[in-house]
C-alpha cells in the first residue's frame, strides 16, 4: 500500500517483476504517481524479491519523469543487480536495514533528538524521534568522526538499523557506564566525576574545528533570544538580544548537550556518545544548557531530575558547582557565581521557550515553572551586561579585605603551574603591594571595582598578574625609588612597596587605556 508522507509519496514493488508482469506494475505505479501532486517518488523495494531487465526499464522510465526517485529497503540480491547494472550510481538505492527491538531494554540516555537503549552487553542503539532520521544519522556519524580525528575520544555507529517506525544507529560500548549511573550507584565517586567530566569539556572546548564543518551555537542562540522578545517585559528582551548579539564568534567545539548521561565510563577510558549536537561556539552556549541538566530543569520540580539523570536534586547541584570549579579552575566563589549566573541566563532561555513551544505552559504546574524561569532571569537581567566571561580573572570591590581572596585566586594558578615556593612568595609579596595600594588611591573617597587576571605562558614559563581599575590615573613607575643606603632618621615613611614589586618581579609594566589603570606583574618561572 502507498504512503504519503509530507512531501514524498512511498510506493511498494513486491514479489517479482519481469517480462510477464512488468507493463501492468508500470501501469498501477504510473496511476498512483497521477494522483500524488509534487511529491518526490520512493519505492519501497522491502518485499521485492526478484527483478529482471524487464523491471529495471520500468524504474528507468519512472528516473526519467521522476528525477528525485529513490529505491529503499533493498536486499542484498536485489542491490546486487542494481549495482551492477549502475542504477546505484544514477540514484538513491538504500539497503534494507537489519530490525532491532528495544522492548524491555534498559534506557540508558535521552535527548532532543532520540533514546538511547542498550541492547546487549556489548552493544547500545540510539534511536531518533525522527521517523525519516537517516539524514539525522549520517550527520551524526559525520560529525562524530570529525570530533575522533580533532582528538576527541568517542564511539562511531557502525551500523544503521530499524527500530519499529524509525531508525536507529548501534555502537560498541562494551560493559561502559555512564557518569549518571555512577553518581546514582557510588556517590562516593562524585568530585573523581566531577574532575573527569570537567577534563572532557576543556578538551571539548580546547579543540579548534576547521571552518564550516559543524553549525554555529551563536546563531541559535540568537534565535532563541529573539524568540523571547515577545515573553519578556519591554526592554528585557532586547536586551538579551543584545547579550547574545555581542558574544564573539568562536571556531571552538561545543558538544551541545552535554550532560553526565553522555559521557560514559568504558574500561577506564572517558567516552563522549550522543554527537549530533556537535557544534562551534563561546563556552556559554555551552554551560547554559549544562545548567539546565544538573538544576534548571528540576528547579521547580526537584523530582524531575531523578527521572531524567538518576540522582537526586541536591547530587545535580553539588555535581554542577564541583564540575564548574574544576572547568574554571577555581574554588573561588565570585568568580564561580559570576559565571554561573550567565550561564542561567542562556539556560533559562532555552527553557522558556522549549516550554512555550510544547505547550507546557498551559498546563497549571508548567505556567508555574515558566513563571519561575522568567523571574529569575529578569533578575540576572537586571544586573548582568555580557555573557563572556575570562576563567583567569576575578573582579572585586578594591577594599582592604578583599586581598585574601584576591592571594588565594592567584595562589590557584601558581599551584597550577608549578610554580616553585619561593617565586610564589615573591609573587604574593607583590600582589599585596599592587593590591592594597589601589585599595588605598585608586578611588579615595569614593569606592570602586578592581579586576585581578592572572595569566601563564610557555617557553619560558612566565606568570604575568594583571591589575585593571577605573580609578584615578595613577603610574606608579614614575616615581623614584628610595634610597635604601640612607639610614633609619634619614628615610621617609612608605614608598617601599613598589620598590620592592620592581625588585622581586622580573618585569613591571604600566598603562591608562580606555579610562583603566592597568599594571602587569612579570614572573619568569
Amino acid at each position: 500500500m502507498e504512503k504519503k508522507m509530507s512531501d514524498k509519496l512511498i510506493l511498494p514493488l513486491c514479489g517479482h517483476i519481469d517480462s510477464n508482469n512488468s507493463a501492468q506494475v508500470e501501469s498501477e505505479l504510473n496511476e498512483k504517481i497521477a494522483g500524488a501532486g509534487q511529491a518526490s517518488l520512493v519505492l519501497d523495494a522491502s518485499k521485492l524479491e526478484y527483478i529482471s531487465s524487464a523491471g529495471l526499464r520500468v524504474i528507468l522510465r519512472l528516473k526519467k519523469n521522476n528525477p528525485d526517485l529513490c529505491i529503499i529497503n533493498v536486499s542484498s540480491e536485489v542491490y546486487e543487480i542494481l549495482d551492477m547494472t549502475g542504477f546505484t550510481e544514477m540514484m538513491k538505492v538504500e539497503k534494507a536495514y537489519r530490525v532491532v527491538s528495544v522492548e524491555g531494554c534498559e534506557e540508558i540516555g535521552r535527548g532532543a533528538n532520540g533514546t538511547i537503549y542498550r541492547i546487549d552487553q556489548d552493544n547500545v542503539v540510539k534511536v531518533y524521534n525522527n521517523a525519516d532520521a537517516l539524514e539525522d544519522i549520517r550527520h551524526e556519524r559525520e560529525v562524530a568522526k570529525l570530533a575522533l580525528i580533532l582528538g576527541i575520544p568517542t564511539a562511531i555507529s557502525y551500523d544503521v538499523v530499524r527500530v519499529g517506525d524509525s531508525y536507529g544507529s548501534v555502537f560498541e560500548l562494551l560493559n561502559a557506564s555512564s557518569f549518571s549511573k555512577i553518581l546514582a550507584r557510588e556517590p562516593e565517586k562524585l568530585d573523581w566525576c566531577a574532575m573527569e567530566f570537567a577534563a572532557m569539556l576543556k578538551k571539548i572546548h580546547g579543540t579548534l574545528v576547521p571552518d564550516g564543518k559543524l553549525p554555529d551555537m551563536r546563531e541559535k542562540a540568537l534565535d532563541c533570544a529573539r524568540f523571547m522578545k515577545d515573553h519578556l517585559p519591554q526592554g528585557y528582551g532586547d536586551k538579551l538580544v543584545s547579550l547574545v548579539e555581542a558574544v564573539p564568534h568562536d571556531d571552538h567545539m561545543i558538544h551541545g548537550d552535554y550532560h553526565t548521561k553522555n559521557v560514559e565510563l568504558q574500561n577506564d577510558e572517558v567516552l563522549l556518545i550522543d554527537m549530533d549536537t556537535l557544534s562551534v561556539g563561546y563556552p556559554i552556549f555551552e554551560l547554559g544548557p549544562m545548567y539546565n541538566s544538573f538544576i534548571g530543569f528540576s528547579e521547580y520540580d526537584n523530582d524531575v531530575i531523578l527521572k531524567f539523570q538518576g540522582f537526586d536534586h541536591n547530587t545535580g547541584r553539588l555535581f554542577w558547582r564541583r564540575a564548574l570549579s574544576a572547568y574554571l579552575g577555581t574554588r573561588n566563589e565570585r568568580k564561580l557565581k559570576e559565571v554561573e549566573d550567565k550561564a542561567r541566563i542562556v539556560g533559562y532561555m532555552r527553557l522558556i521557550r522549549r516550554s512555550i513551544r510544547r505547550g507546557y505552559d498551559q498546563t497549571d504546574s508548567g505556567r508555574k515553572e515558566a513563571e519561575l524561569w522568567t523571574k529569575e532571569l529578569i533578575e540576572l537581567l537586571d544586573k548582568i551586561d555580557t555573557l563572556t566571561f575570562n576563567a583567569n580573572e576575578i573582579e572585586l570591590e578594591a577594599e582592604p579585605g578583599n586581598l585574601s581572596e584576591v592571594q588565594e585566586f592567584v595562589d590557584e594558578h601558581l599551584q597550577a603551574a608549578d610554580c616553585p615556593q619561593r617565586a610564589k612568595m615573591q609573587i604574593d609579596v607583590a600582589v599585596e603591594e599592587i593590591f592594597i595600594n589601589i585599595t588605598s588611591y585608586a578611588y579615595r573617597p569614593d569606592k570602586g571595582n578592581a579586576a585581578v587576571r592572572v595569566e601563564i605562558s610557555e617557553a619560558p614559563v612566565t606568570v604575568t598578574v594583571t591589575f585593571l581599575d577605573h580609578g584615578v590615573p595613577y603610574d606608579p613607575l614614575a616615581k623614584s625609588d628610595p634610597d635604601v643606603t640612607l639610614s633609619a632618621d634619614q628615610r621617609e615613611i612608605g614608598g617601599l612597596g613598589i620598590f620592592m614589586t620592581k625588585k622581586l618581579m622580573d618585569g613591571v609594566e604600566y598603562e591608562y587605556k580606555d579610562g583603566q589603570n592597568i599594571l602587569k606583574l612579570k614572573k619568569n618561572l
